[in-house]
């Protein structure tokens, strides 16, 4: 099954996604912070990163997309935002934010397996 990254700062958001991806089979690594989730990608070469907009920065999620785009990691990204909620703010996919598909929290169990099958299908499909 495919390993999936969970980089967030809330360790009760971690938890809960690993449980219910676990469930469903997948593999999972995670990290509280950025450096690390940096380092946990780039040793293990997950099939998908989930990851947070606001961690210790309100923008950490978004550099490190960027940082991972940059560095040649073509690795499906999920984005876990809150923050179009509080500010109103909608989120496109581009150059500034190079992720493949958001989602906001809180995400039903259902909704995050629905995000992640799609992702990982839609990178076979890119790979064949």
């Amino acid at each position: 099954m495919a390993l999936i990254a969970i980089i967030d700062d809330d360790p009760d958001i971690i938890e809960a996604s690993t449980l219910v991806l676990k469930s469903k089979g997948y593999d999972i690594i995670s990290a509280g912070d950025p450096e690390e989730g940096y380092r946990i990608v780039s040793e293990n070469k997950p099939q998908l990163i989930i990851l947070d907009v606001m961690m210790d920065e309100p923008d950490d999620g978004f550099f490190l997309a960027q940082k991972f785009r940059r560095d040649g990691f073509n690795i499906p990204i999920l984005m876990y935002t809150s923050v179009s909620k509080t500010i109103g703010f909608e989120y496109g996919s581009g150059e500034m934010v190079p992720v493949d598909d958001f989602v906001e929290k809180p995400i039903s169990p259902d909704q995050l397996v629905e995000k992640v099958e799609a992702l990982l299908q839609k990178e076979i499909k890119r790979s064949e």
